[in-house]
């Protein structure tokens, strides 16, 4: 049996690498760090401001407690939309001690205003604030201590060129390799208590997208199943059971992509926009183009244009039609519009 239960808010922190020497994958970004890191601790400074970009999942939020962990520092964590007025910025500078570690995810949504009280906290260590305004107007300049910023960013491409040159290391996170994903889900597993054999393992982070938080969900989901049934290990017939109960076919896929993939399809030969992909699947733009499209893209699931997004052959054979020319007398121009239900 499963031993003792550990809530899911404790299990979500304790899962999570602790060091660079615990941190899995991503080897030429962790080897970087290590570099960055001592040769700063050697000269007794802060780190240069560090910027990590990538799709959701990946560990851009673990990367930047490590790095705390490892200089000794504490870590104030926010995001870009909480900072909503350059006030708030500048009351959160003005409690860091020397050497602490601010990290701001989702930091290409910072408001213009916030980010410009950024650039000189970046470089000088200080701010400076307007007090009042018109003809009394004064600006007051706040030293900061000397700290280290760690952005966290889904959508690089938004960043202005400004802002993003002041960050000293910029890396970029890229989806992991399954082998890497088996041993963070056999490490997870020790953590949560819960036995997992390796047919099994390879079955979750198979179809995981490369991404270690949806292998954790997954894990967790087959570790509640194994609970209900009174069972200490999970099996590879298990993990199979439970990503088909929770709507994960063989190529990884859930509903949310296959209703991309039918809305795609009912549009082809036409490209769909991504604004019409939203309205009919009931989802936003965001969500699509930051979640579920990289996968799809990755995958050959789906094709980008400069008019719109298209299902490609390997799309239709996921979802079991006929790809474009394949023996039924039409060109891809002339194909017709597969007649599916979304439901």
């Amino acid at each position: 049996m499963i031993g003792d239960f550990v809530p899911e808010r404790i299990t979500e922190i304790g899962l999570r690498p602790g060091s660079l020497s615990e941190f899995v994958g991503q080897r030429g970004i962790v080897a970087n760090l290590h570099v960055h890191l001592n040769a700063a601790k050697g000269r007794s400074e802060p780190p240069d401001h560090v910027l990590f970009c990538g799709p959701p999942g990946l560990g851009k939020t673990s990367l930047a407690r490590i790095l705390s962990e490892e200089l000794g520092s504490d870590l104030h964590a926010t995001s870009g939309p909480a900072l909503d007025k350059p006030r708030d910025l500048v009351g959160l500078l003005t409690s860091l001690k020397r050497g602490d570690v601010m990290f701001i995810d989702e930091i290409h949504r910072l408001p213009i205003s916030v980010e410009e009280y950024l650039y000189t906290a970046m470089e000088d260590f200080r701010v400076e604030m307007t007090i009042d305004s018109g003809p009394h107007a004064r600006v007051l300049p706040i030293t900061v201590e000397p700290f280290t910023l760690v952005g966290a960013t889904t959508r690089e491409g938004l960043l202005s060129a400004p802002f993003r040159a002041r960050f000293g290391l910029v890396e970029r996170l890229d989806p992991y390799p399954a082998s890497d994903l088996v041993t963070i889900l056999h490490r997870a597993a020790g953590i949560l208590g819960i036995g997992l054999v390796d047919e099994a393992a390879r079955l979750l982070a198979e179809r995981s997208r490369g991404t270690p938080r949806i292998a954790g969900r997954f894990l967790k989901r087959a570790r509640d199943r194994a609970q209900v049934m009174g069972l200490d290990t999970i099996t590879e017939e298990l993990a199979g059971v439970t990503l088909t109960s929770i709507g994960v076919d063989s190529s990884g896929l859930e509903e949310m992509d296959r209703r991309i993939l039918r809305c795609l399809a009912q549009h082809y030969p036409k490209p769909a926009a991504l604004k019409t992909i939203a309205a009919v699947i009931g989802e936003t733009e965001d969500t699509i183009e930051d979640v579920f499209e990289p996968h799809l893209l990755r995958s050959g699931f789906i094709q980008k244009t400069p008019r719109g997004r298209m299902i490609s052959p390997d799309g239709f054979r996921v979802m079991g039609l006929d790809a474009p020319g394949n023996g039924d007398g039409t060109t891809d121009g002339e194909r017709p519009t597969p007649n599916l239900p979304f439901e």
